[in-house]
């Protein structure tokens, strides 16, 4: 132990926790994590307690505790155990407790002075797992008001300890600078194309051939990609006693084992692992890293309410950690598939899960807690606010919470340590007599899939799991032996819990899914096979060819939250007499009055609708009127006002009125199409009693309505100010043209203002007509507001032209001494 360079800091450390917090910052392989909790057992403020060690990672934890008790010559369980979901190795001689995220909050959930305890250890807190970041605020409150002596030590090999030392109180931080060996880092020349595995398999081979000493350590993201590098590696060949060890949480802990043990003597290995090699875990004889530079990691989105794991590109903190693995025993060598100017670009640390999770279980253990505004506690980030209250809503509709404080129901989930979702469907489960399946599902959702199922074509039946975690076996699909040992641990623990000893129909397991996940209730679209619309108004779908594509309800656990349908994973078929005798008291009625457009007409339909999904539909003969007037306005208002029965007159009152608005704004009222749609409710509505089919609103009356609208005091000046009419020499009633309100007009044969000297003008005379002459023909001929000027010299060359071609009409010297005519020839005789 006097080797590892952590040693220099451990005076420094003790003392510094003296105060009653510390951060330690130490860099990968200086032995922080297996000899702090040793070096501290006897420090005088200890007085005999026990440390309490957090270890994000399960297997890590593991490691940690058989490195420390074998420093001190025991087996786990005795001075040092851990404690993890499903393994706990622990005695009443034990001092130290290395245990995982979920532990530490039941612990203090269940005793918030944690009594006997002298220390909580944050162990890579840089990894910043929403669990710690729990962690940390419920022991530094616990600390404020309960147990000042409780000691808070923060270590990390990444992170910035400035900010974590705030958190504490303004705690010191200690460093320690390690002790590592150099590696050189090889990067790609240009960026990587084409599938990521066989690159790797092929960096992989080069490592070992340019690399003669040690084991290879190769990053991938995930338990998929590790098994294909591996059948690439063992398709090409290796050199002799070279072996691969896959290396990630799923596995079986005597595989882990294999992955982390020194290689025999005079072989290799290579051992492919996911993220999960970081930081704490050490690997023995590890002298190359060859880092893919992606991760995988759970993302929430608040949109769709879902979870889903992305692939991303590693932070530039994570590189390092990963590159440090080729220097632990001597010089190294890291060999990154991404370019020198890709690395440049990587962001400088992960994003805190905090920030991008899921905060159901979050919201829950805070309200367990007792605490209803997260402000209460010192966050390094707090919980995003649309986040949290997204997972309030949730709580609440499980019945876990009432408002924000926690129900004897949400008390019961909490005490189960399961996603809230999960400890809802257990309880309720139990209830109905249900329990023995609802532990098989918690199981099964609380594990990846037991199923090695084509990427491309999973069965998402949820049944066919239940049958395979019972039988162990599944006809036509390949079972994952460790994922199945696991899952069936899982439920034996659940089922312990719960005291179920009942076997209950697979048939009963879509409701406990719905009772879980009620926001996923999923209706086919009609005759659409695989097709769905989930409660929350999503969209999902289903592989048409899959026999559950074709049930008329679904409850689906499992869903990819991606583009405007999400892919169903994981579905049971639910009856809608299920949904009827479990959800019924959250149905609402709702009638809906609309305009039919192959009907002509009005329909009134009464639903019966949970959410976003209607489940009974009836025709309703009497609606409300005021519900058809809406809709009738609706429609409107959707099709524009062109859609009502507009006459010549009802136009011209309409720009008569917009006429005179020009002049005097503030004494007419705005009739323009944009005014009129944008108070359409307010003049249209009250004309629409007994209004109910298209012959209905032909006979609607516009022109009295729009004059309606014109102020009693403005009606008798209407005619007066802009006449609708105009009566010209030869006695013809013509109509005005009031559609450009800048420039009414009057078109009329030349003709039949023979006599009148000057142009007519309305609006008492302020606004001059746009004369649109015309020919005996009626066609145009020229356009003027100067009828004096069109007589004085205009006319002349006018004349000459409609002789011509008018021979029979009188074509007279003297324009303003004729008789205007409306005849087309001239008279005899």
């Amino acid at each position: 132990m006097t080797g590892l360079t952590i040693e220099s800091v451990l005076p420094a450390l003790r003392h510094a926790l003296r105060r009653g917090a510390a951060v330690l910052q130490a860099p990968p392989g200086a032995g922080k994590t297996t000899r702090v909790p040793l070096a501290l057992l006897e420090a005088p403020w200890l007085s005999g307690g026990r440390i309490v060690m957090l270890e994000p990672r399960r297997l890590a934890a593991r490691a940690a505790a058989r490195r420390m008790a074998a420093l001190l010559g025991e087996a786990v369980g005795e001075t040092v155990g851990y404690r993890m979901r499903l393994d706990s190795r622990v005695g009443p001689r034990t001092r130290v407790e290395v245990v995982t995220e979920g532990v530490l909050t039941r612990m203090l959930q269940d005793d918030p002075a944690l009594e006997g305890v002298g220390l909580v250890v944050f162990d890579e807190f840089h990894e910043r797992s929403l669990h710690a970041d729990l962690g940390l605020a419920l022991c530094l409150q616990a600390r404020s008001l309960l147990r000042p002596e409780l000691r808070v030590l923060v270590m990390s090999a990444t992170l910035d300890g400035a900010p974590v030392a705030e958190v504490l109180g303004g705690a010191p931080v200690v460093t320690s600078e390690g002790r590592s060996f150099p590696v050189a880092t090889r990067y790609l020349a240009r960026p990587l194309e084409g599938r990521l595995e066989p690159a790797v398999a092929a960096a992989a081979r080069r490592a070992l051939e340019a690399e003669p000493e040690g084991d290879v350590l190769v990053f991938l993201p995930g338990a998929g990609e590790i098994r294909r590098v591996e059948a690439l590696l063992e398709e090409a060949g290796l050199p002799r006693r070279v072996r691969v060890r896959p290396l990630h949480g799923s596995l079986p802990q005597e595989m882990q084992d294999r992955a982390i043990e020194p290689a025999p003597p005079g072989e290799r290995k290579v051992v492919l692992a996911t993220s999960i090699a970081e930081t704490s875990l050490t690997i023995e004889g590890v002298r190359t890293v060859v880092d893919c530079g992606r991760m995988r990691v759970p993302r929430f989105s608040p949109r769709t309410g879902m979870t889903r794991l992305e692939t991303l590109t590693v932070s530039r903190a994570a590189a390092d950690q990963r590159r440090g693995r080729a220097g632990r025993l001597g010089p190294g060598t890291c060999y990154r598939l991404w370019t020198e100017a890709e690395q440049h670009a990587l962001v400088p640390h992960s994003l805190p899960e905090i920030l991008a999770a899921d905060l159901a279980p979050l919201a829950l253990d805070l309200a367990a807690w007792g605490v209803s505004d997260p402000g209460e506690l010192q966050w390094l980030d707090p919980p995003p606010a649309a986040a949290l209250a997204q997972a309030r809503e949730l709580l609440t509709e499980l019945g876990a919470l009432d408002e924000v404080r926690i129900t004897p129901h949400g008390r019961h989930m909490a005490a189960l340590g399961l996603h809230p979702r999960l400890a809802h469907m257990l309880l309720r489960g139990e209830e109905l007599g249900l329990a023995g399946l609802a532990c098989e599902l918690a199981a099964l959702l609380s594990e990846r899939d037991i199923f090695r199922a084509p990427a491309d074509s999973p069965n998402a039946d949820i049944r066919l799991r239940v049958e395979a975690l019972r039988s162990g076996r599944a006809a036509g699909l390949v079972v994952d032996r460790g994922a199945l040992d696991r899952v069936r641990r899982e439920a034996g623990r659940l089922r312990r819990r719960l005291r179920a000893r009942d076997t209950v129909d697979v048939e009963q397991a879509g409701l406990l899914l719905a009772l879980a996940y009620p926001d996923r209730i999923a209706q086919r679209r009609g005759g659409d096979a695989g097709r769905f619309l989930l409660r929350n108004g999503r969209g999902a779908v289903l592989e048409v060819s899959r026999p559950l594509a074709r049930e008329p309800y679904l409850a689906a656990a499992e869903l990819d939250g991606q583009g405007r349908e999400s892919r169903i994973f994981l579905a049971a078929p639910l009856s809608l007499d299920e949904i009827e005798r479990h959800f019924g008291g959250q149905f609402r009625t709702e009638t809906l009055v609309a305009w039919d457009e192959t009907t002509g007409s009005v329909r009134a339909r009464r639903s019966e609708c949970l959410g976003a999904l209607v489940l009974r539909e009836s025709h309703v003969a009497e609606p409300d009127p005021a519900d058809v007037a809406a809709a009738l306005l609706r429609s409107i208002a959707a099709e524009g006002l062109d859609s009502l029965p507009w006459t010549a007159p009802a136009r011209q009152l309409q720009q008569r009125v917009l006429f005179l608005r020009s002049l005097e704004p503030e004494h007419w009222p705005d009739l323009s199409d944009r005014a009129l749609a944008a108070a359409l409710a307010e003049w249209l509505e009250p004309h629409l009693r007994g209004v109910r089919r298209r012959e209905d609103l032909r006979r609607i009356d516009l022109t009295a309505i729009l004059s309606g609208l014109v102020p009693p005091r403005q009606r008798p000046s209407l005619d007066e100010l802009a006449p609708s009419h105009l009566v010209v020499p030869s006695g013809s009633r013509l109509p005005i043209d009031y559609s450009d309100p800048d420039a009414p007009a009057l078109a009329v044969r030349i003709q039949e203002l023979f006599g009148l000297a000057e142009t007519p003008r309305i609006g008492r005379g302020r606004v001059p007509l746009t004369l649109h002459l015309l020919s005996p023909a009626h066609r145009p001929v020229q356009v003027t507001r100067d009828l004096a000027s069109f007589w004085a010299a205009t006319y002349f060359d006018v004349r000459k032209d409609l002789r011509g071609r008018y021979p029979k009409h009188p074509w007279p010297d003297d324009p303003l001494r004729a008789e205007p005519t409306r005849r087309a020839k001239r008279p005899r005789g």
